[in-house]
Formats: structure tokens, sequence, C-alpha cells
């Protein structure tokens, strides 16, 4: 079979012919150069209005790099022509294997891009035989499309958080579609400010009056861009960041009280003692049972402050939200009895975000930010996969690509 054949058969073009393939050695360097051809009294299309015209001139030969063929290189080689349109003036011809003056065709373009999402940029750079630039502009092109073709409507359930991309606390907001069978990524702004998420729901427009849940964590900046902006929508504080929190006011007692003995000529009981602490009890290892059953017989603040930490759980098996109130109301009491500063500066945290803590159990627990956690282990993954991105804008290429859920580009063939 004729690799004319081949081609024609993936890769059909309706005004333009293959005429040739050769085999190109240049040392040790062999590729493939497939020469294109316009069909005879075929017209070409002018670049701006995509309009038919008649031909102005001939410019020289440009080569497209296409999908490598068994492991060899494959360059397009067509001769462009200018146009000479009534509304555009002399224009450049519009071919359908390429786009603009991208010596990438379209269908290697996609094909790259899909490969970047499982893979490292630069090792698919170096698998194909091509550059980290040429990989970065076929993601660029593949997203551009995607976000210009995405479908935004119906989306009433939205997670909000932030990831730091940089040290030296330099962040991004992410905003995420979180509805039932339909979790990506919806839209990156820089820094975690209220103009950041303000930003956000102006570029939203009209549809945010359609969202009805948010899940956000205590970030207030959040909070109050949330309340004023999504006005039909119940913020959801849900028990990834609750518990999140409670850990770290556990450990905090921990850390003070291993001090306190330390200062005062006690036996070190709490040390190391961190993760016996802050995991739950069925999943403690059989030493760290042992050790726990000994923390448990002393009087220190930190077995108190674990106790109440243990007790809180009981709060996520509610289902009535007025029940599930009562209970909030009563743990913050006997914490604030508790002389535990760390925890006392919970309760009154609870106290203060009260209604939205609530809010998990009249959304019949059916939305929480475990969802967005998730996500957001995915943008660290896809980072960690590339050791990271040096400029911003490839930051957010990147995780358009890899968590956007884009539709795809059309092309003529797609390659498994």
């Amino acid at each position: 079979m004729l690799l004319k054949t081949l081609l024609n058969h993936v890769e059909g073009f309706k005004s333009f012919v293959y005429q040739n393939v050769r085999l190109v050695k240049d040392g040790d360097r062999v590729w493939l150069e497939v020469k294109i051809a316009p069909r005879k009294n075929s017209r070409a299309i002018c670049s701006g209005c995509q309009v038919p015209g008649p031909c102005y001139d001939r410019l020289g030969e440009r080569r497209f790099s296409y999908v490598p063929l068994w492991g060899i290189a494959v360059l397009f080689v067509y001769t462009m022509r200018r146009v000479d349109c009534p509304g555009c003036g002399v224009t450049v011809e519009t071919v359908p294997w390429a786009s603009g003056k991208s010596p990438l065709t379209k269908s290697y373009a996609w094909f790259l891009s899909t490969w970047a999402r499982r893979l490292s940029w630069s090792e698919v750079a170096t698998i194909f035989g091509t550059t980290w630039n040429r990989v970065y502009d076929a993601v660029k092109w593949a997203v551009e499309y995607g976000l210009a073709h995405r479908d935004l409507s119906g989306i009433t359930a939205i997670g909000v958080d932030e990831i730091a991309y940089r040290k030296g606390h330099r962040y991004l907001t992410v905003v995420y579609q979180i509805n039932p069978g339909c979790r990506r990524l919806l839209w990156i702004g820089r820094d975690r400010t209220e103009d950041t998420l303000r930003s956000f729901f102006t570029w939203f427009g009209d549809a945010k009056a359609m969202i009805r849940f948010v899940c956000s964590d205590m970030w207030k900046p959040y909070l109050n861009v949330i309340r004023e902006q999504a006005e039909n929508a119940r913020n959801i504080l849900d028990r990834f960041h609750i518990v999140a929190n409670m850990n770290k006011a556990l450990d905090e007692v921990r850390r003070r009280e291993v001090h306190r003995l330390y200062m005062e000529g006690y036996e070190p009981v709490l040390k190391k003692t961190k993760w016996c602490i802050l995991k739950r009890t069925y999943n403690l290892t059989k030493k760290q049972k042992g050790v726990m059953r000994e923390l448990l017989r002393m009087n220190l603040r930190t077995v108190r402050a674990y106790l109440m930490k243990e007790d809180f759980q009981r709060f996520w098996d509610y289902v009535s939200a007025a029940w599930a109130g009562k209970f909030l109301d009563a743990w913050c009491a006997r914490v604030m009895r508790s002389r535990i500063e760390p925890m006392k500066k919970m309760a009154r945290s609870f106290r203060a975000h009260r209604e939205l803590i609530l809010n998990w159990f009249k959304a019949k627990k059916d939305f929480s930010s475990g969802a967005v956690e998730g996500l957001n282990n995915k943008i660290k993954v896809t980072a960690r996969k590339s050791y990271g991105f040096k400029e911003i804008e490839v930051w957010e290429l990147a995780l358009y690509h890899v968590l956007g859920d884009l539709p795809p580009p059309p092309v003529t063939h797609r390659f498994c």
C-alpha cells in the first residue's frame, strides 16, 4: 500500500492532493517529505475572511511537521499562494492542515498536546524529536480552542480554593465545577484577594445566578465575595478544612506542652507522638495504639484536647442540621471552659461560621471540598511531573490542559 493512500485515508483534504513522498537523508537525520499541491482549478481561500479568491502569486515552499511514522519525522511541503481578495487585499491563503503561521500541522499539534497530558513537556519533546517550545505551542493551541468552545451551561456547584505556585506566599485562586458527574477547572486567577475572586464572578456573568452551592475554606476574602456575589448559593464549609484546622490546633497544644514539660524537667512523654495523636483511632498501628494507651492514663492538656477532637467526630454522623447545630453549640460550650487556648480558638471560629458549617447538612452532604482537594492534588502532580513551571502563563496553560476537560479541536484524524 502506498503512503499516499494511507495519508488520504487519515488526512484527506478536499482541495489538495498528495503528489509524491520521498525519503530524505542528511547525515544521521532521516525524514519523509510529502509534497502537497492544490487540486486543479481549485481557488485559494483568504486567511482573513475565509472567502475563495483568485491567485495573486506564489511564495516559497513551507514545511509543516506531521505525526512521525515508524519513528521517522514527516514533513508536509507546500508552496503557499497569495490571494487577491476584494475585501482584505492581497493575503496569504489558509490551508486546512495548519493554523496561521504555525509550523505544526493540526494533527501533530493535537498529537503532542494529548501526550503532554500524560508526560512532562520535556519528555514529549525528547520522545518525538521536537522542542519544548513546539510542545508549548501545541498545548496553547489546544487550550485556546477548548476555552473558546467549552460549554458553561448547567453549572450549579463550584469549589473555590487557593494553591501556592511559588515560594514567598505566591498564590493562585482556582475555581472548579463540582457538579455530580462533571468536575473540572473553570477559572484561574492570580493572588487570593477579594478582587481576584470578584474577577471570576465578573467573568462568569449572569450565569452566577444559577449557582446553588459554593464550597470554600474559611479564608475571609473568599467568604466576603461569595456572600456578595452568589446570593442564591449556599456557602459550604465542609469537614475537610474543619478537620484540618482541628488537627493544627491539636498539634499546637502538643508542641506547647512538649516545651512546658522540658522546661519543668519532666520526662518527655509527648516527643514523637505527633502522628499517634493526629491519626484517627482505626488508623493507628499496633505500636501507636500502645503509645496512646499510655498517654490516655496521664492528665495532660494534649490528652484532653485529643479527647475533644475525637468527641467532635460524632458531629459528622448527624443528618439533621438542627440536631447537628445543637451538638456543635454544646461542644463549643465545653471547649470554652477547657482553658486550652488553641481549642478555644477553634470553638470561637466554629461559632463565627456556624451557619456555613451547617450548610453541609442542609445540602444533604452531596457537596464537599473533598472534590476540590482531589483536583488540587492533580495540580501538584502536574507541577511535580514537569519539575515546576517558571512562567505563570505556562502554569495556567498546563492546568487548563490537564484539568479543564476542554473539548478537542476539529482534526481530520484522531490518533489513539
